[in-house]
């Protein structure tokens, strides 16, 4: 994508060595920005207090001192000044600690040393393309009305201001390349919300991959995400191209981002990082350009304080943080997403227009919806099918809700002293691949558990699917 600018923003670049702050001011301009260059911190400062600048590329040394302090120490006087201030900080792959505690004292990116044009380029327009994103914040909540003149959200539902917000937020962030990670609980809509930052980026009319990372074994991941040469492997019987290069020039949608293990994240980061990778079975480096939109119902803060998840991924990967409220959360909601989908379940059996009543819709909004939206979803399906009527009310969606926990409840376990829990976990696991033809994502939804849990449990007991 371009990253030439429109509106000759000035970037005040910190950097005692001159070849840099050349090399990038050359850069810069070229890309329709204004530069001024500052050799020391104390010149740094001045410059800032004498002129607006819309953002700082900062170096992390500025002496034989290799430690950072310097650097961090500046960051923060920056911040104490100009807290709005967008910083990017040049740094060695070897010291991203140290960027990362840039990044908790508010530094917007990092980029490492040696980079790419692309890298500085991309990091400068969405950093800055944030904060002008930012400021367009009004005071007020915008309606939906007002969201839909601006924005193509008409594959979200909703009025509820928790929703408003967040497609508020994705809409201003939309335009940026940042990337954006989307937490919330099953059943939300994480994907829509992905779908839809793609859908009103600059990267439109280029590629939508969704990539299941719960789906991808560890031994399978540089296969999948970079592709093969064939011969790579013994089933490498031809080329493919990874999930990465079939992304190029578009947006790649990282779901179950909190299911991937240590090895494969390190994997990631790298191509995150510097924007290369290596097909699996070669040696040549290629690079992407790629918008990155995360999603998870884990709480990977939680995994970064318990080492589960690395901490400099995370700042890669939410540099927008977008949380998706659950549906008991939005009652006001209900009723519209209900006639949404009793709409859609008609057009799709081919059957005539079909009414909720107001007693029903009224009902739907006291219970919990443990399963949010895709639960709302199935049970007007389930309770369209079972009653054959074409106005629904309440008792024509209590059996179908009653059924289903009473399913759950009812004890079916076996004589104790029979089985172990082994043999249990086993055969519960066979009878819902049954249940589901063998489709794994609802099998691992169904027994609770992440693709890459559910493909340990087959290698345990020697299930083959």
């Amino acid at each position: 994508m371009s990253a030439a600018s429109t509106k000759n923003e000035m970037v005040l670049i910190v950097d005692d060595d001159p070849s840099v702050t050349t090399s990038l001011a050359l850069l810069l301009k070229q890309a329709g920005y204004r530069s001024q260059s500052a050799a020391t911190p104390a010149q740094a400062l001045e410059r800032l207090a004498g002129g607006t600048f819309h953002l700082v590329i900062q170096d992390m040394n500025f002496s034989r001192k290799t430690t950072g302090e310097e650097g961090m120490d500046l960051l923060k006087r920056i911040k104490a000044v100009r807290p709005q201030l967008p910083v990017v900080l040049l740094t060695a792959w070897g010291s991203i600690q140290l960027a990362v505690e840039g990044m908790r004292a508010g530094a917007s990116d990092f980029v490492t040393k040696p980079w790419t044009n692309q890298q500085i380029l991309q990091s400068v327009q969405t950093a800055v393309g944030l904060a002008a994103a930012s400021s367009k914040q009004k005071d007020r909540l915008p309606t939906r009305e007002e969201l839909d003149a601006l924005y193509d959200f008409g594959e979200i539902k909703g009025r509820d201001a928790r929703i408003l917000r967040v497609l508020d937020v994705i809409g201003r962030v939309s335009t940026t390349d940042a990337s954006v990670l989307i937490t919330g609980d099953s059943g939300t809509g994480k994907e829509l919300i992905a779908a839809a930052i793609h859908r009103n980026s600059r990267r439109r009319n280029a590629p939508f991959v969704k990539v299941n990372l719960g789906g991808i074994p560890s031994s399978l991941f540089e296969s999948e995400m970079f592709g093969h040469v064939r011969g790579a492997f013994t089933d490498a019987k031809q080329d493919r191209k990874g999930r990465f290069e079939l992304a190029n020039g578009g947006t790649i949608f990282l779901d179950e981002i909190g299911d991937l293990d240590a090895s494969s994240q390190v994997k990631l980061l790298r191509v995150l990082q510097d924007r290369t990778y290596e097909v699996l079975g070669s040696s040549v480096t290629r690079t992407v350009d790629v918008r990155v939109v995360a999603a998870t119902n884990r709480n990977v803060t939680e995994m970064v304080e318990q080492g589960g998840f690395r901490e400099d991924l995370l700042y890669r990967l939410n540099l927008i943080a977008v949380h998706l409220p659950a549906l008991r959360e939005r009652p006001s909601d209900i009723p519209l997403l209900a006639r949404h989908f009793a709409e859609n379940i008609a057009s799709v059996y081919r059957m005539q227009a079909i009414e909720i009543t107001d007693g029903a819709l009224n009902w739907m909004r006291t219970l919990a919806w443990p399963g949010n939206i895709r639960q709302l979803k199935h049970l007007i399906e389930r309770a369209v099918l079972v009653s054959g009527k074409l106005v629904l009310d309440t008792d024509d969606f209590r059996l179908p809700l009653e059924m289903e926990a009473g399913d759950k409840g009812r004890d079916t376990l076996p004589e104790v002293g029979c089985m172990t829990i082994d043999d249990m976990e086993k055969a519960m696991i066979l009878k819902t691949l049954e249940h589901y033809d063998g489709n794994i994502s609802r099998v691992a939804e169904a027994l609770g558990l992440s693709r890459p849990a559910l493909y340990r449990r087959f290698e345990k007991y020697g299930i083959k699917v």
